[in-house]
């Protein structure tokens, strides 16, 4: 089986600042072409032995897997959560200019 060559990351956050705050470091560093912000979504999970339901902002991030360790470093080291939900879902079909569009704004070397 073959690595796909892109890659949709999804991470949340407790708010609408710090996802824009999230989006906007991805995005100047190159390791996101695009992020959507989803908000607010109810997550409901188990932490630390006991249910908890919040409100959160889910972020979708356009990346390459050749971007995907940097990015997932970045989002940790930018991330307040203790454990951030940083999950990446191949992209196994999608339009060829904008697989093209993501895989250039995301490139080490891409300069204006």
């Amino acid at each position: 089986m073959t690595t796909p060559a892109w890659l949709t990351v999804l991470t949340t956050t407790d708010s609408e600042e710090k996802a824009h705050a999230l989006a906007q470091g991805a995005v100047e560093a190159r390791l996101a072409a695009c992020v959507q912000i989803s908000a607010p979504v109810t997550s409901v999970y188990r932490w630390q032995n006991a249910i908890e339901t919040t409100e959160e902002w889910q972020l979708l991030l356009k990346t390459t897997a050749e971007r995907y360790d940097e990015l997932e470093a970045h989002l940790l080291a930018a991330h307040d959560y203790g454990t951030p939900e940083v999950v990446a879902v191949p992209v196994v079909r999608g339009s060829a200019r904008y697989l093209d569009w993501v895989s250039s704004e995301t490139a080490p070397d891409a300069s204006f």
